[in-house]
């Protein structure tokens, strides 16, 4: 995997500003604001809400795109509306939440609007009437947080777990969290008892990725200089000086041990691209 032959621009709009009513807080962030420095920005302010999505890497404008989550919370339920630029006709445009096709890790800017839109602002609309969200993971080990609370534990864990991009390069979470049937997951469980569940509203199981990866002794194995990352297996980590041919061999052999050993088919969360644009897994 070569590096992309072709123009990367870097979005470096700023910008916050603030309108408030006696329900909501309304933001209008520019796409080049940090997203984990907007959580802190809101925080200060008594904005309550995105304190589960802290420390995740990338900009406000990337937020969308990949429709970011973590600890049973996605940007989506704070999404008003997101501004972008016509690609084909230069025209600003702004599309409301509804229309934005979110789903797990996903959006219409990864699909219809997939190299026709530039994202250059997100409107968020918070509600003041906060109650936290603690259900998921270490964060259920909290009593009666304040949103501050969760924010520090969140901080604690993704630094004891997860590498820092600005010192070992990673894209953070590379594999999703794989969503099988009931029937799949009945089937899944008789042979491995333990395997780790969330039940969905839909009627559907979400799997940990990392878990299936990790009881395949993936972790800290080395493909060239890509790594598993040994304190988290979803992240592949580029250890020392590894290449992009490395990374897709050792993502397409974890795929492959998974869908054999466990019948269930890992779907990549990063945007993987090449000389010439998407490359397939």
């Amino acid at each position: 995997m070569a590096d992309y032959q072709g123009t990367v621009v870097e979005i470096a709009l700023k910008g916050i500003s603030v309108n408030e009513s006696p329900q909501a807080f309304t933001l209008e962030v520019a796409a080049g604001e940090s997203w984990h420095d907007f959580v802190v920005w809101c925080l200060a302010r008594d904005i309550k809400g995105l304190e589960n999505l802290a420390l995740i890497p990338g900009t406000v404008g990337a937020a969308p795109i990949q429709n970011i989550g973590a600890y049973g919370v996605e940007v989506a339920r704070f999404i008003e509306s997101v501004q972008y630029i016509d690609l084909a006709s230069n025209q600003l445009q702004r599309i409301a939440c509804n229309d934005c096709q979110f789903g797990y890790r996903d959006s219409i800017f990864k699909g219809e609007l997939w190299q026709k839109a530039l994202i250059v602002g997100v409107t968020f609309s918070i509600p003041k009437d906060w109650q936290p969200v603690v259900t998921y993971g270490e964060l259920a080990a909290l009593h009666s947080p304040s949103a501050h609370d969760i924010f520090n534990k969140v901080v604690e864990v993704r630094q004891a777990k997860l590498p820092d991009p600005r010192v070992v390069g990673n894209a953070g979470s590379f594999f999703k969290n794989p969503i099988i049937s009931a029937a799949a997951f009945a089937a899944l469980q008789k042979q491995w008892p333990k395997v780790p569940s969330y039940p969905l509203e839909t009627g559907e199981i979400k799997i940990p990725a990392a878990w299936l990866i990790d009881q395949l002794g993936f972790k800290g194995q080395f493909e060239g200089g890509i790594r598993c990352h040994p304190n988290q297996a979803l992240v592949l980590t580029n250890a020392e000086q590894g290449t992009g041919e490395q990374l897709l061999a050792l993502a397409r052999r974890i795929k492959s041990a998974v869908a054999e050993q466990f019948n269930v088919f890992l779907e990549h969360e990063v945007q993987l691209i090449g000389a010439k644009g998407k490359v397939v897994l």
